[in-house]
């Protein structure tokens, strides 16, 4: 790999750092006390961050790149998830506590056999049991790419600067057969009928996605140490049930991503100097 490439693709990284265990929320926990940044500290010189809530369209960055294209004009790069949310969205707002994002509303809702483990904390997937969150991301590149492990699978040598969109969703994790089977949104193995590696499918029936300019995310990143690459972001406001059993298939049968896990997050940003204003 080319000096110039392994940079950018350990600077890709920052986004996906291998997650820890989580901590449960307390149930009663009915604030959000999000943490703020020391002003004097926070990273000026970037363009806006990420994550954000999503219910919050106000930003001063003025840093205002092009937006990628739609996901169908882009290649499918990448395919990870973090637990809990990243974002802060009407379908998750509970906070989980400092370093471990946000949980989706009804997870309080959950009878006790939706939250039974099948797999007893021995399933293939790690990190990620019944009554978690977690926020799938779908990594898209401008550059002619093919989707596999990491972020440095989002550039080439000769296309160091992608345009890049993430499409996000937030999926309670249930014990549930009824619930959504991760697979189906697995990479389709072709790059189809567009000529762009795309999933078999994203979510519908979440919501609208919130559209807006961001950056990288992950746990290397908070206010202080900004990531420096510019991202399109398009976020599902609700969330959806996904069943566990399938999370654990999809990793046990070896997906192209390589993905054995899931990640932690980064903390909310919150300072508006670090924030795109949202249209």
């Amino acid at each position: 790999m080319k000096a110039n490439r392994l940079v950018l693709v350990l600077t890709f990284l920052g986004l996906t750092a291998c997650a820890g265990g989580t901590t449960s929320p307390d149930s009663t926990q009915a604030v959000n006390p999000e943490p703020m940044a020391a002003k004097a500290d926070i990273c000026l010189d970037f363009g806006p961050q990420t994550p954000r809530d999503i219910s919050n369209a106000k930003g001063s960055n003025p840093n205002a790149f092009p937006l990628a294209p739609e996901s169908t004009q882009l290649n499918l790069c990448n395919l990870h998830s973090h637990t809990q949310a990243e974002h802060k969205g009407p379908g998750f707002s509970v906070f989980a506590g400092e370093n471990s994002g946000f949980q989706c509303n009804d997870t309080a809702s959950l009878t006790p056999e939706q939250l039974v483990d099948p797999s007893n904390g021995q399933g293939a997937f790690e990190n990620v049991k019944p009554g978690d969150s977690i926020e799938v991301h779908w990594v898209y590149s401008s550059c002619d790419v093919q989707p596999g492990e990491g972020l440095g699978a989002c550039l080439t040598d000769g296309c160091t600067a992608p345009l890049l969109r993430v499409e996000a969703q937030v999926f309670l994790v249930v014990n549930d057969p009824t619930a959504l089977n991760f697979n189906d949104f697995d990479y389709a193995g072709s790059a189809g009928e567009s000529g762009f590696h795309q999933p078999k499918a994203l979510p519908v029936n979440t919501g609208k996605p919130i559209v807006f300019r961001g950056s990288t995310t992950g746990p290397k990143y908070n206010e202080n140490v900004c990531s420096p690459l510019n991202v399109t972001w398009s976020v599902r406001p609700t969330c959806a049930r996904v069943d566990i059993t399938s999370l654990h298939e999809w990793a046990a049968k070896g997906n192209i991503f390589k993905e054995t896990k899931s990640q932690q997050v980064r903390n909310l940003v919150v300072s508006p100097e670090l924030l795109s204003p949202i249209d």
